[in-house]
């Protein structure tokens, strides 16, 4: 049995449709699961997991449950290091539920070497890692 369409206002009225959300994280090397210290995929769905709850908290006024994503893009590797710049913007709000779209932007990277251990480097232009497109259903 499948639901019901969600009963869409018109988003070019509706205020919350282009409101975007942005979180940085460093991503600490206790997250490395391959060699050359690669993350996996599903650390940035837990990021976007982490903005679309602020998206709805922001637009909604509850933490909202994500339903499903339609799109996931694995466009070029996380390490641990990196900084990430994650991004989400409602790009449409029905009755329940909200559309969102998602990016993960690698905005520095570590460049260690044996004689400098600690050096790192911010990318220009920023690397965009992972991309989607998720829904979430509010109350």
């Amino acid at each position: 049995m499948t639901a019901a369409p969600d009963a869409a206002p018109d988003t070019a009225t509706d205020a919350r449709v282009g409101t975007r959300v942005v979180h940085r994280r460093y991503v600490p090397y206790s997250h490395a699961h391959y060699a050359g210290n690669l993350v996996d995929g599903a650390y940035s769905l837990g990021l976007f997991g982490d903005v679309a709850t602020e998206m709805c908290i922001r637009t909604d006024g509850d933490e909202g449950l994500f339903a499903s994503y339609s799109d996931v893009q694995f466009r070029a590797p996380v390490h641990a290091g990196d900084v990430l710049e994650v991004i989400c913007e409602l790009v449409r709000a029905g009755t329940r539920s909200r559309v969102m779209d998602f990016a993960v932007h690698v905005v520095a990277r570590g460049a260690a070497t044996p004689e400098r251990p600690g050096a790192a480097q911010v990318l220009d232009p920023p690397v965009v890692a992972t991309t989607a497109t998720g829904t979430v259903v509010v109350p």
